[in-house]
């Protein structure tokens, strides 16, 4: 580290300076920034020269204004904030070599993979919020100018974004100096490995299932078998686990010690963000697409050099005191790209209300409608060949990446112009440059950079991808991934008729999920009107339908399940942000997906939310939601759905017509009928909301179609959006 003295030093351009006029902030604060250098230099040892920080030297750029940076990072109980002080004291020392004044705070991180199926779900997304509201606490109350984000995963990056957006809106309508800010995101966490002899054993209880006629169990096991290891696969692990022991193929203590080896082979000691494509690593893609990360530090697979963290401190010393390039701008001009690229990497639905959330946070008059608009405004084809179970995980693209053969966003932001998606090419970015800048180098700037195991594609898998919205005659809006379904799965649901199977909660539908004997109960129970069924059969598969009419009740159920024809959409609602904190219905999902039966017939429907790593057909935010009268509050057991994919719809049918083999809709007062079903379930979903800390439950705040915001923020957010009708092509 060179000596500050020789440097001009730069000043915020701000007539107000706390710290020039309030001697207490210049008592206090040196001691602080000391505190935080000197232990940078302990942690980095011999790679740091002499120190030529004194608490005198600290006082004068109080006093004089130069920028005070907060770093921001995260909790270290979370796994992609584990090695934060190795960065946090890099970007310490820099700071104060470029003139400013370094602090550093840390944000609580909650881990949705901790919290997952439990309580802490109903508290995931409103962290983001308190993230939020905590940012500019801490921003205001120490009247820091800017930031550098340690970003980590789940709510914390965009939680961060929101919060340093608002301030720089604030901190300009009292005529003070912008918001400057950049991000860091953690690295990858390698996945884990299954130790030789654990598969041998896992394999041989496949092998015991089949012979005890098991062979879902069998199949199924193998199916996980050939995923990374990771906290999500050991989910699916669980899922078909349980169902041995149920079958009495293993006992509940050999499942227990097949858990314990899965679980301490997961995580790689140094952490980071998970290699599956993730909430985390989505709010990577946008967060880059946002113009927001420095490329030297957007996808690692070890924490950044002081080499490679240089380049982006610099550039953040050289975008202090300009306005267009504070937080809140950069959000919204680069909105469209970030969609787009979202879109094309096939990243969370969860983002899709972050997103929304962000915008609204940062001023801007914004809904789930505009992101649908930018999405389909132009098609976005699918150009990230992303697989959990053929070496292509995000570990594998940071490795691409990191040899300089491909650059990550800057090559999927490239490769969508090279296939006719318009982008904006003009947008400034945290470097201080546009994008035309930043790609006028095309050394690796190109997909086919990397030619074997390719991740990022120059030619894209299908036309499409990205988060589709739907609309109904029972809801207004709700989301699904299609990106997360394959072409053969959207056509196994897409035009088709489905029945309804309705749960109260999450709790209820996992253990139906897990009961291999779900199928067949419904069947002796004859859940299901026989003409329903023969009808569903007629729309689903009429070119074998001459031989539906033949068939008992139990047959043809039965023949409906083999052949694929019978559909059900699992309904879990109470889910939603006031209800219950809308929590994440990954597992339930995870139990269909890992029961290669039920992932053929089941869709899943609910006001809750999905983990960034779902897949498959996953239907979530849906508004309004159960607490606030949705239609979903007033589906039962045998409603009859049609699922409309392709055309973004899903419609509830007229019961009677349908009887007579009619597709038609229900009118606009069927809930009428079903008044007192709703009375009780909103009982039910009161009494269920109080088991969440009255502290941190969604009062007054917007629903999912906006961004689930504070009512403050959202009637204070009053800019228009518009796209950049000059985006380009190439």
């Amino acid at each position: 580290m060179g000596k500050s003295e020789d440097k001009v030093m730069p000043r915020i351009n701000n007539p107000i300076n706390p710290y020039r006029d309030n001697v207490q902030g210049k008592a206090n604060e040196p001691i602080t920034v000391a505190g935080l250098l000197d232990r940078a230099k302990k942690v980095l040892g011999d790679q740091v020269s002499a120190a030529d920080w004194t608490l005198g030297e600290i006082y004068n750029r109080l006093h004089q204004n130069a920028p005070r940076i907060a770093i921001i990072g995260g909790s270290s109980d979370h796994p992609a904030h584990i090695l934060d002080i190795q960065t946090v004291s890099r970007a310490a020392l820099k700071i104060w070599e470029e003139g400013g004044v370094p602090f550093y705070f840390s944000t609580p991180v909650l881990c949705d993979g901790t919290a997952q199926s439990n309580m802490g779900m109903s508290y995931s997304l409103q962290s983001r919020n308190a993230i939020a509201e905590m940012v500019v606490n801490q921003m205001e109350a120490h009247s820091y100018h800017g930031a550098f984000v340690i970003q980590g995963c789940d709510k914390q990056p965009l939680g961060v974004l929101s919060g340093l957006a608002l301030l720089d809106r604030v901190r300009r309508l009292r005529e003070e100096a912008p918001v400057f800010a950049s991000f860091a995101p953690s690295h990858v966490l390698k996945g884990g490995e299954i130790p030789q002899d654990l598969q041998d054993e896992l394999k041989a209880v496949a092998e015991l299932a089949s012979q005890k006629g098991e062979q879902n169990i069998t199949d199924d096991l193998y199916d996980a078998l050939n995923y990374i290891l990771q906290c999500s696969s050991n989910t699916q692990f669980q899922g078909v686990l349980t169902r041995a022991v149920e079958s009495g193929i293993i006992s509940a203590e050999r499942h227990d010690y097949f858990e314990k080896r899965l679980a301490v082979n997961t995580c790689d000691a140094a952490g980071g963000i998970c290699a599956f494509h993730g909430t985390g690593n989505s709010s990577r893609d946008v967060m880059a697409g946002l113009g927001l990360a420095h490329p030297n530090l957007e996808i690692l697979t070890e924490p950044p050099t002081q080499e490679q963290l240089n380049p982006a401190i610099e550039s953040l010393f050289s975008i202090i005191n300009r306005s267009e390039c504070s937080v809140a701008e950069l959000v919204g001009v680069n909105m469209a790209n970030a969609i787009r690229i979202h879109s094309s990497g096939g990243g969370s639905s969860n983002l899709m209300m972050h997103i929304v959330g962000a915008m609204i946070y940062a001023g801007y008059q914004f809904n789930l409608w505009d992101v649908e608009k930018i999405h389909q405004t132009h098609p976005i084809p699918d150009l990230f060949n992303y697989s959990l179970t053929e070496g292509r995980d995000i570990y594998a693209l940071a490795q691409q990446c990191c040899t300089g053969a491909i650059r990550g966003t800057e090559t999927l932001f490239y490769e969508l112009m090279e296939n006719g998606v318009p982008m904006d090419i003009h947008a400034l970015t945290v470097t201080g440059e546009t994008w035309k800048e930043r790609l006028s180098n095309t050394e690796g700037l190109s997909a086919d950079g990397v030619k074997e195991n390719p991740i990022i594609l120059s030619k894209p898998r299908r036309k499409f991808s990205g988060v589709d919205v739907l609309s109904g005659n029972f809801f207004e809006s709700a989301v699904v991934k299609i990106s997360g379904m394959s072409t053969q799965q959207l056509n196994q649901f897409d035009e088709k008729i489905s029945f309804v199977l309705y749960f109260e909660n999450e709790e209820e539908a996992n253990q139906q999920l897990l009961d291999d004997k779900l199928l067949s109960k419904l069947r002796d129970q004859k859940s299901f009107p026989y003409e329903h069924l023969l009808n569903m059969w007629s729309h689903n598969n009429p070119d074998t339908y001459s031989e539906a009419s033949l068939l008992t009740y139990n047959q043809l159920f039965d023949r409906m399940v083999d052949e694929e024809i019978l559909k059900m959409s699992v309904i879990i609602a109470g889910q939603g942000p006031e209800a219950f904190g809308m929590p994440e219905m990954f597992t339930p999902m995870q139990h269909i997906n890992a029961n290669r039966q039920l992932r053929k017939l089941v869709i899943l429907i609910s006001d809750g939310r999905y983990s960034g790593v779902s897949y498959g057909a996953a239907i979530g935010h849906m508004t309004p939601e159960a607490y606030h009268e949705g239609g979903i509050l007033y589906l039962q057991q045998g409603d009859v759905l049609h699922l409309r994919f392709r055309s973004r719809r899903i419609d509830l049918l007229d019961e009677r017509r349908f009887d007579d083999g009619e597709i038609a809709y229900v009118q606009e007062d069927w809930e009428k009928n079903r008044i007192e079903l709703g009375t009780q379930r909103k009982t039910v979903m009161r009494n269920r909301q109080k088991t969440v800390a009255s502290s941190n439950r969604f009062i007054g705040c917007t629903d999912a179609a906006e961004g689930v915001v504070p009512q403050a923020v959202k009637e204070d957010a009053t800019i228009p959006y518009t796209m950049n009708k000059e985006a380009t092509h190439n």
